[in-house]
This record gives structure tokens, sequence and C-alpha cells, in this order.
């Protein structure tokens, strides 16, 4: 079939987030590669892959489109599933005999309710949805495709057995080879990585149980399946010859130094070819191979430290201590590896005093750069079953994780700590960490030796000052 894979027109200043992962605007506006649907249209040579989103597309864009294919597959969340099935309804009354499906976290855990929601959507794709979607676009029988529940022509919702997960990654082709046929590599930025930049995986899954995390327990699973090192290195030459305005490469992995051995490996070969990277990491590698990383190339450690207070960290099964994630920060800084620390606030155990414990943290262990989220309970994982069994949201609050203008809601509301406190408490933390005047120093210092980096702050401050005025 002629086939578009497509990231639908959302918010403005929509975030594609890691590999589609999360659907909101960020304090700073940024785009993350649409890595999940690059998968399955680099099995698809023929096919095209479209996102709106950082193209600047709108709907009136998007639905000539439906006279040009056959099938077109979407990528969905929770927050924006139904925008997303609007979108889908649009594209199927400009051609009805439009097959439409949709892929992401949110349809592989309620398939059924995904499927009965709109009369536009004709399937879901379950789990890890790479081969299913291939098999669907040759044009197999729905009944045969592993991994997909659709609707029969009178209505009746089937559901297939599940696809086996893949075990040899490296049989997955390139995704920067779709990344260099249907998109512009300029228009995806993020705040803390050089410009332009390219993500990718180079494995699936993520052996931490950390209970607020979505995609190990809902599509990539809690086993680490991993590339090996040469087709990951072989990837980045790729990168290297055909986008050389490229000034970095990070992996999306979960936690991409899970292995370590196998995390040195890769930067040796990455240090051969001279490449500057970024990856996500836990806040507990050894200063051996922070070193071994550092001398080849490591730039940026993405690092989720969560909060700063030991009880919530057990309560969500991080599986850190703080004093842990402090030697980490001051090995990395004596290296000369710049951290961009994530935190979130509302977790299981919140309470005034553990919120000004993180802010404190924070402001000790002063990562470069942070993010500060609200705890999402997603439908799917063990945050969103803990908060229903507790009565911390009502269910239909699941569904509701940003407001009509892409702004993330706090969904959890505590017997002791009411959802607006915690909404609250974002712009607080991100006010006490950077109106510091160590913190302005710091990155006053970062603009003055640099006239791009100068303009790109200005440009990123107006923009959080704008979050902070909206929050």
């Amino acid at each position: 079939m002629r086939t578009l894979l497509l990231h639908p027109p959302s918010f403005d200043g929509f975030d594609g987030g890691a590999g589609a992962r999360y659907q909101a605007k960020r304090e700073i506006r940024s785009f993350w590669y649409p890595t999940w649907l690059a998968q399955p249209a680099a099995l698809l040579p023929e096919s095209k892959l479209i996102d709106a989103p950082a193209d600047g597309l709108n709907l009136a864009d998007v639905l000539p489109l439906a006279h040009q294919y056959d099938l077109v597959v979407m990528h969905t969340s929770s927050p924006s599933f139904p925008t997303d099935a609007r979108v889908a309804e649009a594209l199927k009354q400009e051609n009805e005999s439009l097959l439409i499906g949709m892929v992401g976290a949110k349809v592989a855990v309620e398939p059924e309710a995904s499927l009965t929601a709109s009369s536009a959507i004709d399937f879901v794709a379950r789990e890890e949805f790479d081969l299913t979607i291939k098999e669907v676009a040759e044009g197999r029988e729905l009944s045969k495709i592993l991994g997909l529940s659709y609707k029969e022509a009178d209505g009746r919702i089937v559901h297939n057995a599940a696809r086996p997960i893949i075990e040899n990654m490296d049989e997955l082709p390139f995704v920067s080879e779709v990344y260099r046929r249907d998109l512009t590599i300029e228009n995806y930025f993020i705040g803390y990585l050089k410009h332009p930049y390219v993500s990718f995986y180079t494995g699936r899954g993520c052996r931490s149980k950390c209970t607020f995390c979505l995609w190990p327990q809902t599509v990539g699973g809690h086993r680490y399946r991993v590339r090996s090192p040469e087709n990951v290195i072989a990837e980045v030459a790729y990168i290297q010859k055909h986008f050389p305005q490229v000034k970095e490469v990070f992996f999306d992995d979960d936690t991409f130094t899970d292995f370590k051995p196998r995390a040195e490996e890769i930067a040796r070969g990455l240090g051969k070819l001279g490449v500057t990277w970024s990856c996500n990491a836990k806040a507990n590698v050894p200063f051996k191979t922070l070193k071994v990383m550092r001398d080849n190339g490591l730039r940026l450690l993405l690092v989720g430290y969560e909060s700063g207070n030991q009880n919530i960290l057990h309560n969500i099964k991080k599986g850190l201590r703080p004093d842990i994630a402090r030697r980490f920060t001051q090995d990395c800084r004596k290296l000369g590896i710049t951290i961009h620390g994530t935190f979130i606030l509302g977790l299981p155990g919140e309470t005034r005093q553990t919120i000004e414990e993180t802010i404190r943290f924070a402001q000790e262990i002063n990562p470069h750069t942070i993010q500060v989220s609200l705890a999402a309970p997603y439908p799917g994982t063990q945050l969103y079953r803990q908060a229903l069994d507790n009565g911390w949201l009502k269910e239909t609050d699941g569904r509701n994780l940003v407001n009509d203008r892409g702004i993330q809601l706090s969904a959890i509301n505590y017997p002791h700590l009411s959802e607006t406190e915690i909404f609250d408490s974002v712009a607080t933390f991100y006010k006490r960490f950077y109106f510091r005047p160590k913190k302005i120093m710091e990155l006053t210092s970062e603009m003055v030796k640099s006239p791009e980096m100068m303009k790109r702050r200005l440009r990123e401050g107006t923009e959080f000052m704008r979050f902070l005025r909206q929050h």
C-alpha cells in the first residue's frame, strides 16, 4: 500500500518528546525526532514520514494527503488521543477508503477503548509495532497479523495474538536513512543539545522498574535488548557522512549506560570517528566508565534524578540513593561532563517538605540545566494503577494530563497535598534554581563566550519566561 506515517498536527509549540513520548508544551520550545515512526518507515522503502508539528503543518496542510495514500499510520498518546482521533476522522471524510491505524503506548494498553472511540480508526498495533505495520502495509490479511487489533466489516473488534518482541536489534534498518529521506533535521532542537543534532536508539527496554515510566511498562519491556557496538558505530558514521552539519548525536535509549562494558566499547568507536555525543544515564555510573566516555567525545548526560528524598525514590522503585547521585554528579563535574537533570514533583510520598528537600538537592548538586515535570499517571503504568487504587485520581483524570493549550496538568491529588500546590511548585522550583546569582553568572559566562549561544539563550529565556507566566 502507499503508506504515510504521520505525526498528526497538535498544539502550537507541541513537543514531540523523546521518540514521541511526551505530548505537551515544554518550558522551551523543542522537538525530538519521531524515531518510533521512523523505524517502521525504514522497513517500507516506498513509504513517507511526515512530522506535522516539527514541520509547522496544520490540519488543512495535512488533509490533501488523504488522496495520495492507501494507508495512514499515526502515533498517538493518552494526552493527544482525542485530538489525534479528530485528525483521523477528518482524513477519513476526505477519503472514506483510506485505512487508518494508530500506534503508541496509549493504544497498546487500551486497544479496545481506542478502536471504539472513533469510527475512523480501523486498527491499532499493540506492543512493539514495527513488523506489524510492515505486514499491514504489505497487504497481508489482517486476521493473520500478530500484534494487531482491528475492526471487522460488521464493527466487531478482533484482537490477534501478541507479537514476540524483536531479539536481534541489528536486523532493523537505520532510522537515520529515513531522517535523510523525509525530514528536515534543522527543525529538531532541544535546549541542552547542540544544534543541529540527530538522535536514535541503540537498544530498547530498560532494566529499571520505575513505577512512573511509560515505555518499559507498555512497549519496550524491562529487558534491555541492544544493537551491537559495530552496528551503532556504523549508523553514527552514516550520520557523519550524510549530515555534515550535525554537531551532536544523542542516544535515546532509556538508560544507555545499563551495560557499562558495551557503553565503553561504543564510546571508543565514537572516539575514533571524532564525534560529539550525549546520552541518557542513571546517576550511578562509576568514574572509570564516565572517564572512558568523556575521553571519547561524550559531552552531556541526561540524568533522571526525580527527587532528592530517599523515601520517594524507594516508593517509585528508582533503585538510586541521593548520596550515590551526589557522588556521580561530582565525578561528572571533575571530568567536565555537562548534566541536564530531570526532576518530578507529585510522586507518591510527596509533601511540602519533600518538595523543599528536592529543590535544595537540585541547588546543591547544581546540574547545568534542569527540567521539572509533574507526576504523570499514564494508563498502563504502575503509578496509574496505584493512583486509582488509593483514590489519588479519578479514572477519567488519567487521560487529562494536559489542558487544551498543551500545558501539563497535575492529575494526582493527595489528601495532604492538592494538585494546585503540586502544579504551582513547578514554577517555584524553576525560579529558585535559575534565579540564583551563581546560576545566572554561570549561564551569562556561557553566553559571553559564544555569540551563537547568546542568541540561543536569549530566545530560550523569552520562551521560559512565557512558560512561567502561563503556568
